[in-house]
């Protein structure tokens, strides 16, 4: 039993326990978060120290030590009663709505947890989670996404944009599927797509991935990246690090949020034309959402292979979205320029789609042929999971 949903009086056992912890390491100067090993000896330690004393003294005992230990280091060096939630690799998202209304996903399925915290646990939470990031949250800046040291995503908004409550959501990235033969053996890929994948990846091909929301478009991105040639070098941009992808010969950058004065801030935009300037023969673009199209359809068109995602209902919608959003740029960009520029640079198109029952597939892959054809882009259809080959025009 996990201490965070235990009896009354099993709790504040570990929280007695967790604050001599904090008081060893201090007095030892040792980081627990560098020097795991070292805390979970002084928490071992303290532990059985506790026990000693509440025989001698009649208190009440640890009867679950072990348990005690992960609660213990979970409050030193970890996030507290999420921290067991983080650490199940079955767990792929984790969200707040009040502090005693928190839901867990697994295998796309959401589901409530029996554990209520506080508002002001919840705020100590987000503050922990946002200390090695650089970032914050505060009346001036109400939202914030940030990494967690393990790649997940934190995304936190505050009231007055909420009624009441911090909003948050833990988007983890699970490493059992960060490649496609995993992807293949989890049935969200079909052999013969992940072929298609693979072998377009090798080859130095452009790939966009589109679907809706938790649709698995960063997985399977991330499956990609990890399938390009090793000889490869690849640069990342992403407004908050997701990918999680390792690579021989691989740079990932993330975007900045500006300061209380408003400066500083670094867009995809400008990380996109930083990232042509470090010699990438790989361009990968987390998610395309704004102006940052037109700088990656310009890439694409110098000659360097990209892979990105986009939100869209089908492969043939993205494209058209992604022909749409380069007029975000301004009033000197037109869909006469954009259109042949994203026939002629993209070469296969992924749609992935979330089932009723919360599986995550690939629908369909089709390819642009090239052409243009009354204010569209011409596509034939590579894959469908249906199993149909139909060449459609978009």
């Amino acid at each position: 039993m996990s201490l965070a949903t235990a009896p009354d009086g099993i709790a504040p056992l570990a929280h007695r326990v967790a604050q001599r912890v904090r008081d060893r390491l201090r007095e030892e100067q040792a980081d627990p978060t560098r020097d795991p090993e070292r805390a979970a000896r002084i928490a071992w330690a303290e532990v059985r120290r506790h026990n000693d004393v509440a025989l001698a003294r009649g208190w009440q005992l640890i009867d679950d030590e072990a348990g005690c230990v992960r609660e213990v280091l979970a409050r030193v060096a970890g996030f507290g009663p999420l921290q067991a939630y983080l650490d199940d690799p079955t767990i792929e998202e984790i969200w707040l709505n009040a502090p005693d209304r928190i839901f867990i996903a697994r295998d796309g399925v959401a589901q409530r947890v029996p554990l209520a915290l506080t508002d002001a646990a919840v705020r100590d939470l987000v503050e922990r989670m946002l200390q090695s990031t650089g970032r914050r949250v505060d009346l001036s800046q109400p939202f914030v996404d940030a990494s967690l040291p393990d790649g997940s995503r934190l995304h936190v908004v505050i009231p007055d944009i909420t009624r009441r409550h911090w909003a948050v959501n833990i988007r983890k990235f699970l490493p059992a599927y960060r490649d496609l033969d995993r992807l293949v053996e989890s049935g969200s890929l079909a052999p013969e797509a992940a072929r298609t994948l693979r072998d377009a990846m090798l080859a130095g091909r452009s790939i966009l991935i589109s679907g809706a929301t938790h649709a698995g478009k960063t997985t399977l991105l991330g499956a990609l990246v990890a399938a390009a040639a090793r000889r490869q070098r690849i640069v990342t941009v992403e407004e908050t690090f997701e990918l999680a992808v390792d690579a021989p010969d691989l740079v990932a950058l993330q975007g900045r949020q500006p300061s209380l004065e408003g400066t500083g801030e670094v867009t995809l935009r400008r990380l996109v034309k930083e990232a042509l300037r470090m010699r990438p023969d790989r361009l990968v673009v987390g998610e395309v959402r704004d102006a940052e199209a037109l700088d990656l359809v310009l890439a694409l068109n110098t000659g360097v292979p990209g892979a990105a995602t986009v939100h869209a209902n089908s492969a043939r919608e993205a494209l058209a979205k992604l022909a749409a959003l380069p007029l975000l740029a301004g009033r000197n960009i037109d869909s006469a320029f954009i259109l042949p520029a994203i026939a002629g640079s993209v070469h296969l198109v992924a749609h992935c789609v979330r089932g009723e029952s919360g599986r995550r597939y690939v629908a369909e892959i089709v390819a642009p042929t090239g052409r243009v054809t009354d204010g569209g882009i011409d596509t034939r259809t590579v894959y469908r999971a249906d199993g149909a080959r139909t060449e459609v025009p978009a």
